[in-house]
């Protein structure tokens, strides 16, 4: 059993007393904590260096097969959905749930896990939290009878991948800085749609083999496995605030967090947009492998279509588009970065917008030009998802060290409630609405259609919010710069925004943050 403590052993270095011949000093630009030999020269020497750029390599690289494994296994289900609804005699509406369970208690423990994340030894929480949602994983490929029981076992997976997805980038956040930092939350969230694409691959081409959807669940516990060794003895944990050149930043309490949260209008702003985001990313992830699946129903007149091909196609494309919205959304915010840092919040909402004719088009075209379709999906997903790497990025220059966990924490609670957790469900109620109990295949395609058109205007509402966010960053992110350097006013304690200093915040260089405009 793992057991938490308040302090790892990297984290509690500077409470240590320790012997005359070893000093603890706070790292500059991109530098951890070192402990070195007072005999030693005080620069490292390049072995010593490059093996400390390895080990933080390594960690990140163990954080993206994770965050890729978890993305994986959050999709499996939905590449064998229609498997699923013919198990067990589903209506749609009751296929979306299955997504709303796992998000609702994914969501409803992110913050928990997050108020853990900032006080404990976040290495410890991933690796309980990836062995259970394996192990939950793992008992629902063995299908219950009961409907309910398959439902509450995908609910408890999220419990799991709540422990991870909170805490895994503020470990990024405190190895890196500046633009490494960047890049290296962009290499992270690769794994996104990665993930997702291989969920829908791995999904249906392991039940076409093996001749059962529930074969499918059957992968991801093996990788989680292993992912969980490697948390436990590879992982290096730094210093919260190493980056910021912090050398001992404890916890605010509970309550200053949250104040700090809603006092936070960069905070507020990000957290709808990325909520908009979320809503519309879950409902076409999840309903469009059955979409192009009618589409392609009606374009070959003959009722017939290759479902397995549909999901790998789809998954393909979701992989691809990730991969290069990503890889796109980083490299235009350290372009246009350089001259203001409205441009993070500016590409976000510009992303979302360019997406909705794209998206918008390729599903009124679906049932006659099926090919171009898919290259349209192919462009709005990656508009999309410009933003995934820039959101965390935000997060992590707007707000201190100490807090980073918990703020993410709320975020997947708040984007989730709000966005995905809800929008598969109510997408497959206004399907259910529309198609009336009527079975062709015509009723089916344009029912679906109609119902997808409300997550393509959510998006339209999420630029909007971005824009907004893009007024306010510059304010936020130097707020964050003082309460990390320890800057606050003559009535003790607090900043212009409200905002409480943590306990033992320090540091020479505070929050790391673009440039001024």
């Amino acid at each position: 059993m793992l057991a938490l403590h308040p302090r790892n052993s990297m984290e509690s270095l500077p409470e240590m007393d320790l012997a005359p011949d070893h000093i603890v000093v706070g790292g500059s630009g991109d530098d951890d904590i070192i402990e070195q030999d007072s005999s030693a020269t005080a620069a490292p020497t390049a072995a010593s260096e490059r093996w400390r750029r390895l080990a933080e390599y390594a960690s990140v690289g163990i954080l993206f097969f994770i965050n890729l494994i978890n993305y994986m296994d959050r999709y499996t289900v939905a590449g064998v959905l229609d498997q699923v609804i013919d198990y067990y005699h589903l209506k749609n509406s009751q296929g979306g749930l299955l997504q709303t369970v796992f998000v609702i208690s994914y969501m409803i423990t992110a913050p928990i896990f997050g108020y853990l994340g900032d006080r404990y030894s976040r290495r410890a929480i991933m690796g309980a939290g990836v062995f259970f949602w394996s192990a939950t994983t793992l008992l629902g490929s063995i299908p219950p009878r009961d409907f309910a029981l398959f439902a509450l076992l995908r609910g408890l997976v999220g419990i799991g991948e709540a422990s991870y997805s909170t805490v895994a980038p503020t470990v990024i956040g405190d190895i890196f800085s500046g633009p490494r930092r960047s890049s290296m939350l962009a290499a992270f969230y690769f794994a996104i749609p990665v993930g997702s694409g291989m969920g829908y691959i791995v999904g249906a081409s392991v039940a076409e083999a093996l001749g059962a959807w529930y074969w499918a669940l059957r992968v991801t516990p093996v990788l989680g496995a292993l992912a969980v060794l490697l948390v436990l003895f590879v992982l290096r944990e730094p210093l919260r605030g190493a980056s910021d050149g912090a050398t001992s930043m404890g916890p605010s309490t509970l309550k200053d967090d949250l104040r700090s949260l809603v006092t936070n209008r960069s905070y507020i702003w990000s957290t709808l947009g990325f909520t908009c985001v979320t809503f519309a990313t879950g409902a076409l992830s999840w309903w469009a492998p059955s979409y192009m699946t009618h589409a392609l129903e009606l374009y070959n007149r003959d009722g017939e279509a290759d479902e397995g091909r549909v999901n790998r196609i789809f998954g393909i494309i979701t992989t691809l588009a990730g991969i290069v919205g990503v890889a796109t959304g980083s490299a235009l915010s350290a372009h246009f970065r350089k001259w203001s840092v409205r441009a993070d919040a500016l590409i976000c909402g510009a992303g979302m917008l360019i997406s909705v004719p794209l998206l918008f088009i390729g599903a009124t075209i679906a049932h006659r030009m099926p090919t171009v379709t898919w290259v349209l999906f192919f462009f709005g997903m990656t508009a999309i998802c410009l933003n995934w790497s820039i959101v965390a990025d935000i997060l992590l220059y707007i707000m201190v060290p100490s807090r980073r966990a918990t703020g993410a924490a709320f975020q997947i609670l708040i984007s989730h409630l709000l966005g995905d957790a809800s929008s598969p469900y109510i997408v497959g109620l206004i399907y259910d609405a529309i198609l009336a109990g009527r079975t062709d295949v015509s009723a089916h395609f344009f029912s679906l259609q109609y119902a997808l058109f409300l997550p393509v205007a959510v998006l339209v509402l999420g630029s909007l919010f971005f824009v907004v966010l893009s007024w306010h960053i510059v304010a936020d992110r130097e707020d964050c710069a003082a309460l990390t350097r320890g800057q606050t006013d003559q009535s003790g304690g607090e900043t212009d925004a409200g905002q409480s200093l943590p306990n033992g915040a320090g540091g020479d260089r505070g929050c790391l943050i673009p440039d001024e405009d």
